[in-house]
């Protein structure tokens, strides 16, 4: 599965497919607009990925101090504000999957 599967996967259908890993699932919940679900269980997710995924959600929601702080917890430079969050999602799923 890539990026864009699992991005046309949330926009058409109404659960994540099947056996798919939790990262992947965290992010087809964030690309259907389930910010709570995805928010929870990124939570779940060990080490960089996770705290990926969790910045990346503070950032959509815009809670840049907390997303920053998940930044570097991840690893990640906080991105450029003039990245948006489409093309951040991308290169987050695109790295994970």
């Amino acid at each position: 599965m890539t990026a864009m599967d699992l991005a046309r996967s949330a926009a058409a259908d109404a659960s994540p497919p099947a056996g798919i890993s939790t990262s992947a699932r965290a992010l087809w919940l964030a690309k259907a607009g389930k910010w709570d679900a995805a928010h929870d269980l990124c939570q779940d997710i060990p080490g960089s990925a996770g705290s990926w995924i969790h910045a990346y959600l503070h950032r959509e929601e815009g809670d840049l101090p907390n997303a920053s702080y998940w930044y570097s917890r991840a690893g990640k430079p906080v991105p450029a504000s003039s990245v948006s969050l489409a093309d951040e999602w991308m290169r987050i799923t695109a790295a994970l999957l």
